[in-house]
């Protein structure tokens, strides 16, 4: 799919690569929470929309896309971003979303020429909501899809799995309140290797006695390790308040540790 989404694979192609069709369509749908065939109609839908916003003849992407009437086009794309293609390649935006696989479990990764937006785990609590506030705020439509910054960030995790990074050069495209998007920033401060408490990073942030709010700040992350909030915890030293679960947020911290002494020694 990723080399020719425009392609069609069938029962037929997947058997011939020794791969029960049964069990890649269960699989597919527990991996990516969709069935194989709306993954690939999203994905060829957003490709379409992009080549018409770029001149192209929406007539041509209504047979690239396996559509023999036009009005049978319009239809899909209007059920999927609301507007016909002219006005939907004109005033819709679209974001781009993938999926990864990491020693802590998959994650989903959503970017556009902005920047990432999304980073975090799939199994995340808010995460739904959190793509729903996006498409609102920022009045914006999600589809599977390849992106440079998802490629980069895919790269740049494995790096960072495998020990060869300690540091992120990725655009960020942060969606948040002003107080949210400066304990944001300053967490990206806080060197690998090392933690803050909620106290501390309140009195960076100009605010002494408001750890609470940061910790609220902190948990409306959603672009996780990149904006370390895994590297605030308690006063007294113990582990709290993170999204992506309390031994994720240790095994980071022990991960980022070895690396601090491996870079030292």
């Amino acid at each position: 799919m990723k080399a020719d989404p425009t392609g069609r694979i069938t029962e037929k192609d997947l058997a011939a690569l020794g791969i029960d069709p049964s069990t890649a369509r269960r699989q597919f749908t527990r991996y990516y929470g969709m069935t194989f065939q709306a993954y690939a109609r999203a994905r060829r839908m957003g490709l379409a929309l992009c080549n018409v916003g770029d001149g192209g003849s929406v007539t041509n992407q209504q047979f690239a896309q396996g559509f023999e009437s036009a009005s049978g086009f319009r239809d899909a794309v209007r059920r999927l971003f609301g507007a016909p293609p002219r006005a939907a390649a004109r005033d819709q935006r679209l974001l781009f979303a993938e999926r990864c696989t990491t020693p802590l479990g998959r994650m989903l990764a959503v970017a556009d020429d902005a920047g990432l937006h999304i980073l975090d785990f799939v199994d995340r609590r808010g995460l739904e909501r959190k793509l729903i506030t996006l498409r609102e705020r920022l009045k914006v439509t999600v589809v599977p899809g390849n992106h440079p910054t998802l490629s980069a960030a895919a790269s740049q995790m494995g790096e960072y799995f495998a020990g060869t990074r300690r540091h992120f050069d990725l655009p960020l495209a942060t969606t948040g309140s002003a107080f949210e998007q400066s304990a944001w920033q300053h967490l990206q401060t806080i060197p690998p290797g090392t933690t803050q408490s909620y106290g501390q990073q309140a009195v960076a942030l100009g605010r002494p006695g408001a750890s609470r709010a940061v910790g609220r700040a902190n948990g409306m992350n959603y672009i996780s390790i990149i904006i370390p909030c895994h590297r605030v915890i308690a006063a007294n030293g113990k582990l709290t308040g993170y999204g992506g679960g309390l031994w994720r947020k240790q095994w980071l911290l022990d991960h980022e540790r070895r690396l601090s002494v491996s870079s030292s020694a």
